[in-house]
Protein backbone atom coordinates (compact mmCIF):
# COMPACT_ATOMS: atom_id res chain seq x y z
CA UNK A 1 0.00 0.00 0.00
CA UNK A 2 1.65 3.14 -0.92
CA UNK A 3 -0.76 6.48 0.74
CA UNK A 4 -0.59 10.41 -0.61
CA UNK A 5 -1.21 12.60 2.45
CA UNK A 6 -2.89 15.78 1.15
CA UNK A 7 -4.20 13.93 -2.01
CA UNK A 8 -6.27 16.64 -3.78
CA UNK A 9 -3.37 19.24 -4.77
CA UNK A 10 -1.80 19.22 -8.73
CA UNK A 11 1.07 17.53 -6.77
CA UNK A 12 -0.37 14.82 -5.65
CA UNK A 13 -3.11 14.40 -8.42
CA UNK A 14 -0.02 13.83 -10.77
CA UNK A 15 1.95 11.45 -7.90
CA UNK A 16 -1.70 9.31 -8.04
CA UNK A 17 -1.50 8.93 -11.75
CA UNK A 18 2.74 8.23 -11.50
CA UNK A 19 2.45 5.32 -8.95
CA UNK A 20 -0.68 3.70 -10.55
CA UNK A 21 1.14 3.83 -13.89
CA UNK A 22 4.13 2.70 -13.11
CA UNK A 23 4.55 1.08 -9.42
CA UNK A 24 1.34 -0.02 -7.06
CA UNK A 25 -2.42 -0.91 -7.89
CA UNK A 26 -2.80 -0.50 -4.15
CA UNK A 27 -3.15 3.20 -3.48
CA UNK A 28 -4.43 5.36 -0.71
CA UNK A 29 -5.47 8.97 -0.88
CA UNK A 30 -6.27 10.85 2.26
CA UNK A 31 -7.56 14.14 2.79
CA UNK A 32 -10.32 16.06 4.14
CA UNK A 33 -12.66 15.06 1.39
CA UNK A 34 -10.36 13.11 -0.81
CA UNK A 35 -11.14 12.31 -4.98
CA UNK A 36 -10.52 9.12 -6.49
CA UNK A 37 -7.49 9.84 -9.52
CA UNK A 38 -7.35 6.28 -11.19
CA UNK A 39 -9.53 3.97 -10.80
CA UNK A 40 -9.73 1.83 -7.84
CA UNK A 41 -8.09 4.25 -5.50
CA UNK A 42 -9.12 3.77 -1.86
CA UNK A 43 -9.88 7.17 -0.45
CA UNK A 44 -9.54 7.79 3.36
CA UNK A 45 -11.07 11.27 4.18
CA UNK A 46 -8.76 12.48 7.49
CA UNK A 47 -7.73 15.75 8.98
CA UNK A 48 -3.93 15.43 9.60
CA UNK A 49 -4.59 18.08 12.45
CA UNK A 50 -5.58 14.73 14.05
CA UNK A 51 -3.02 12.43 15.34
CA UNK A 52 -5.35 9.97 15.73
CA UNK A 53 -7.19 10.58 12.37
CA UNK A 54 -3.66 10.67 10.76
CA UNK A 55 -2.52 7.34 11.98
CA UNK A 56 -5.35 5.21 11.27
CA UNK A 57 -5.13 6.92 7.32
CA UNK A 58 -1.14 5.89 7.41
CA UNK A 59 -1.99 1.78 9.04
CA UNK A 60 -0.87 -0.61 6.77
CA UNK A 61 1.08 1.58 4.34
CA UNK A 62 4.85 0.88 2.48
CA UNK A 63 4.89 4.26 1.63
CA UNK A 64 3.49 7.39 2.69
CA UNK A 65 3.99 10.75 0.65
CA UNK A 66 3.42 13.88 2.46
CA UNK A 67 2.12 16.55 -0.31
CA UNK A 68 -0.24 18.65 1.76
CA UNK A 69 -0.59 21.97 0.74
CA UNK A 70 -2.16 25.31 2.26
CA UNK A 71 -3.17 28.88 1.05
CA UNK A 72 -0.75 31.11 1.33
CA UNK A 73 -1.67 32.55 4.50
CA UNK A 74 1.69 33.21 7.22
CA UNK A 75 -0.69 32.58 10.14
CA UNK A 76 -2.49 29.48 9.18
CA UNK A 77 1.01 28.12 8.04
CA UNK A 78 2.44 28.73 11.67
CA UNK A 79 -0.62 27.42 13.46
CA UNK A 80 -0.86 23.83 11.10
CA UNK A 81 1.63 22.98 8.55
CA UNK A 82 4.03 21.95 11.39
CA UNK A 83 1.00 19.65 13.59
CA UNK A 84 -0.05 18.13 10.12
CA UNK A 85 3.64 17.16 9.42
CA UNK A 86 4.42 16.35 12.76
CA UNK A 87 1.25 13.88 13.15
CA UNK A 88 2.21 12.18 9.81
CA UNK A 89 5.71 11.15 10.66
CA UNK A 90 4.64 10.18 13.69
CA UNK A 91 2.06 7.99 12.14
CA UNK A 92 4.94 6.48 9.44
CA UNK A 93 7.28 6.07 12.48
CA UNK A 94 4.19 4.24 14.45
CA UNK A 95 3.57 1.72 11.73
CA UNK A 96 7.11 1.53 10.09
CA UNK A 97 6.28 3.14 6.98
CA UNK A 98 8.92 4.74 4.50
CA UNK A 99 8.57 8.58 4.44
CA UNK A 100 8.86 10.76 0.97
CA UNK A 101 8.46 14.69 2.05
CA UNK A 102 7.19 16.93 -1.04
CA UNK A 103 9.69 20.00 0.17
CA UNK A 104 10.19 23.62 -2.04
CA UNK A 105 12.69 25.76 -1.53
CA UNK A 106 11.14 28.85 0.87
CA UNK A 107 14.01 28.85 3.30
CA UNK A 108 17.13 28.96 0.69
CA UNK A 109 19.06 32.36 0.36
CA UNK A 110 17.30 34.42 -1.76
CA UNK A 111 20.13 35.02 -4.52
CA UNK A 112 21.76 34.30 -7.29
CA UNK A 113 24.39 31.47 -5.52
CA UNK A 114 23.29 27.74 -7.12
CA UNK A 115 21.20 26.02 -5.01
CA UNK A 116 22.22 22.14 -4.37
CA UNK A 117 20.92 19.57 -1.99
CA UNK A 118 23.50 20.94 0.60
CA UNK A 119 22.68 24.46 0.55
CA UNK A 120 22.08 26.21 3.90
CA UNK A 121 18.64 27.26 4.90
CA UNK A 122 18.50 31.26 5.21
CA UNK A 123 14.75 31.85 5.69
CA UNK A 124 13.62 35.34 5.36
CA UNK A 125 10.03 36.07 6.12
CA UNK A 126 7.27 33.92 8.17
CA UNK A 127 6.32 31.05 5.45
CA UNK A 128 9.72 30.76 4.60
CA UNK A 129 10.59 29.97 8.69
CA UNK A 130 7.70 27.44 8.44
CA UNK A 131 9.57 25.33 5.54
CA UNK A 132 12.35 25.56 7.35
CA UNK A 133 11.32 24.27 10.57
CA UNK A 134 9.28 21.52 8.52
CA UNK A 135 12.63 20.36 6.42
CA UNK A 136 14.30 20.40 9.67
CA UNK A 137 11.62 17.63 11.63
CA UNK A 138 11.86 15.73 8.48
CA UNK A 139 16.11 16.22 8.44
CA UNK A 140 15.42 15.16 12.14
CA UNK A 141 13.83 11.83 11.44
CA UNK A 142 15.87 11.08 8.65
CA UNK A 143 19.03 11.29 11.28
CA UNK A 144 16.91 9.18 13.65
CA UNK A 145 17.05 6.46 11.63
CA UNK A 146 13.77 4.92 12.70
CA UNK A 147 12.19 4.47 9.48
CA UNK A 148 13.41 5.15 5.81
CA UNK A 149 13.04 8.82 4.85
CA UNK A 150 13.40 10.93 1.68
CA UNK A 151 13.36 14.79 1.01
CA UNK A 152 12.07 15.62 -2.98
CA UNK A 153 12.60 19.64 -3.12
CA UNK A 154 11.04 21.33 -6.18
CA UNK A 155 11.40 24.74 -7.00
CA UNK A 156 8.45 26.83 -8.23
CA UNK A 157 6.04 25.19 -10.53
CA UNK A 158 4.69 25.90 -13.91
CA UNK A 159 2.11 23.15 -15.40
CA UNK A 160 -1.49 21.98 -16.29
CA UNK A 161 -4.68 21.64 -14.50
CA UNK A 162 -4.99 23.64 -11.31
CA UNK A 163 -1.02 24.62 -10.76
CA UNK A 164 -0.71 27.04 -8.36
CA UNK A 165 2.23 29.36 -9.33
CA UNK A 166 3.38 32.86 -10.13
CA UNK A 167 4.25 31.68 -13.43
CA UNK A 168 0.88 30.04 -13.81
CA UNK A 169 -1.35 32.93 -12.48
CA UNK A 170 1.13 35.87 -14.02
CA UNK A 171 1.67 34.78 -17.35
CA UNK A 172 0.27 31.10 -18.49
CA UNK A 173 -3.73 32.48 -17.08
CA UNK A 174 -3.06 35.53 -18.54
CA UNK A 175 -2.71 34.60 -21.81
CA UNK A 176 -5.59 32.09 -21.53
CA UNK A 177 -7.79 35.18 -20.45
CA UNK A 178 -6.74 36.35 -23.77
CA UNK A 179 -4.16 39.67 -21.60
CA UNK A 180 -1.29 40.54 -21.07
CA UNK A 181 1.86 38.32 -19.75
CA UNK A 182 3.06 40.08 -16.19
CA UNK A 183 6.56 39.58 -14.89
CA UNK A 184 7.48 40.28 -11.07
CA UNK A 185 10.36 42.75 -10.58
CA UNK A 186 12.51 42.04 -13.53
CA UNK A 187 12.55 39.98 -16.93
CA UNK A 188 16.10 39.31 -17.37
CA UNK A 189 17.13 36.75 -14.56
CA UNK A 190 16.80 33.41 -15.18
CA UNK A 191 14.58 31.18 -13.50
CA UNK A 192 14.35 27.78 -12.89
CA UNK A 193 10.58 25.98 -13.09
CA UNK A 194 9.56 22.68 -13.01
CA UNK A 195 6.85 20.77 -14.64
CA UNK A 196 4.66 19.89 -12.35
CA UNK A 197 3.98 16.35 -13.55
CA UNK A 198 7.85 15.67 -13.65
CA UNK A 199 8.07 16.61 -10.19
CA UNK A 200 5.09 13.80 -9.47
CA UNK A 201 6.94 11.54 -11.74
CA UNK A 202 9.85 11.96 -10.00
CA UNK A 203 8.70 11.95 -6.58
CA UNK A 204 7.21 8.69 -7.15
CA UNK A 205 10.47 7.32 -8.90
CA UNK A 206 12.27 8.51 -5.40
CA UNK A 207 9.54 6.96 -3.20
CA UNK A 208 10.02 3.13 -5.35
CA UNK A 209 14.16 3.04 -5.40
CA UNK A 210 15.37 2.03 -1.71
CA UNK A 211 19.02 3.27 -2.49
CA UNK A 212 17.44 6.97 -2.70
CA UNK A 213 16.17 6.83 0.55
CA UNK A 214 17.95 8.59 3.51
CA UNK A 215 19.19 11.74 1.24
CA UNK A 216 17.82 14.72 -0.02
CA UNK A 217 17.11 15.16 -3.54
CA UNK A 218 16.48 18.08 -5.97
CA UNK A 219 14.14 16.91 -8.30
CA UNK A 220 14.79 17.51 -12.58
CA UNK A 221 14.19 20.68 -14.67
CA UNK A 222 14.34 21.40 -18.22
CA UNK A 223 17.64 22.95 -19.35
CA UNK A 224 19.21 25.21 -19.96
CA UNK A 225 17.13 27.82 -18.04
CA UNK A 226 15.60 30.62 -19.48
CA UNK A 227 15.31 34.32 -18.00
CA UNK A 228 11.12 35.14 -17.86
CA UNK A 229 11.36 37.70 -21.05
CA UNK A 230 12.50 34.19 -22.34
CA UNK A 231 9.88 32.26 -20.73
CA UNK A 232 6.70 34.65 -21.58
CA UNK A 233 8.06 34.84 -25.12
CA UNK A 234 8.01 31.37 -25.66
CA UNK A 235 4.49 31.16 -24.27
CA UNK A 236 2.93 33.97 -26.27
CA UNK A 237 4.49 31.83 -29.10
CA UNK A 238 3.34 28.94 -27.95
CA UNK A 239 -0.37 30.58 -27.25
CA UNK A 240 -0.11 32.67 -30.95
CA UNK A 241 -0.50 36.03 -28.93
CA UNK A 242 1.82 38.94 -29.70
CA UNK A 243 4.88 39.28 -27.33
CA UNK A 244 3.50 41.86 -25.06
CA UNK A 245 4.56 41.06 -21.99
CA UNK A 246 5.63 43.58 -18.87
CA UNK A 247 7.50 44.00 -16.02
CA UNK A 248 5.22 44.97 -12.45
CA UNK A 249 7.53 46.85 -10.15
CA UNK A 250 7.38 47.01 -6.47
CA UNK A 251 5.33 50.18 -6.63
CA UNK A 252 2.73 48.06 -8.56
CA UNK A 253 2.95 45.38 -6.23
CA UNK A 254 3.20 46.96 -3.13
CA UNK A 255 -0.40 49.13 -4.24
CA UNK A 256 -2.04 45.87 -5.10
CA UNK A 257 -1.27 44.13 -1.63
CA UNK A 258 -3.04 47.27 0.02
CA UNK A 259 -6.38 45.84 -1.78
CA UNK A 260 -5.47 42.06 -1.40
CA UNK A 261 -4.33 40.27 1.09
CA UNK A 262 -2.93 37.52 -1.20
CA UNK A 263 -0.73 40.02 -2.69
CA UNK A 264 0.25 40.65 0.74
CA UNK A 265 0.88 37.21 1.64
CA UNK A 266 3.73 36.97 -1.39
CA UNK A 267 5.79 40.14 -0.58
CA UNK A 268 8.33 37.74 1.25
CA UNK A 269 8.79 35.91 -1.54
CA UNK A 270 9.46 38.78 -3.96
CA UNK A 271 13.30 39.46 -3.64
CA UNK A 272 14.06 35.96 -5.27
CA UNK A 273 12.66 37.63 -8.51
CA UNK A 274 15.30 40.37 -8.22
CA UNK A 275 17.89 36.93 -8.88
CA UNK A 276 18.80 34.69 -11.37
CA UNK A 277 17.11 31.23 -9.49
CA UNK A 278 19.96 28.27 -10.20
CA UNK A 279 18.24 25.25 -8.79
CA UNK A 280 20.77 22.74 -9.65
CA UNK A 281 19.32 19.28 -10.09
CA UNK A 282 22.69 17.28 -11.25
CA UNK A 283 22.55 14.70 -8.22
CA UNK A 284 18.90 13.42 -9.93
CA UNK A 285 19.90 13.39 -12.97
CA UNK A 286 23.10 11.80 -12.58
CA UNK A 287 21.21 8.50 -10.76
CA UNK A 288 18.68 8.46 -13.02
CA UNK A 289 19.91 9.65 -16.33
CA UNK A 290 17.25 7.78 -18.57
CA UNK A 291 14.08 10.55 -16.59
CA UNK A 292 12.40 12.19 -19.41
CA UNK A 293 12.31 15.83 -18.27
CA UNK A 294 9.94 18.08 -20.36
CA UNK A 295 11.32 21.00 -22.48
CA UNK A 296 9.66 24.22 -21.30
CA UNK A 297 8.23 24.27 -25.40
CA UNK A 298 6.84 20.94 -24.59
CA UNK A 299 4.94 21.69 -21.63
CA UNK A 300 3.73 25.32 -22.52
CA UNK A 301 2.09 23.21 -26.47
CA UNK A 302 0.52 20.72 -23.59
CA UNK A 303 -0.99 23.39 -21.26
CA UNK A 304 -2.65 25.26 -24.51
CA UNK A 305 -3.64 21.80 -25.71
CA UNK A 306 -5.33 21.25 -22.55
CA UNK A 307 -7.19 24.42 -22.13
CA UNK A 308 -8.41 24.21 -25.79
CA UNK A 309 -9.95 20.61 -25.86
CA UNK A 310 -10.70 19.87 -22.17
CA UNK A 311 -8.53 16.59 -22.14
Amino acid sequence: MQTILGANGQIAQELARALKRTYTDDLRLVSRTPRPVNKGDQLVPADLLDAGQTLKAVEGSDIVYFTAGLPPDSGLWERQFPSMLKNALDAAVATGAAFAYFDNTYMYPQTAAAQTEDTAFAPAGRKARVRAEMARMVLDEMAAGRIAVTIARAPEFYGPGSTQSFTNALIIDRLKAGKSPRVPLRDDTLRTLIWTPDASRALALLGNTPDAQNQTWHLPCSEPRLTYAQFATLACTVFGRPDTHATLGRTALYIAGLFSKGAREIRELLPRYEHDNRFESGKFKQRFPDFPVTSYDAGLRQIKHEWETGK
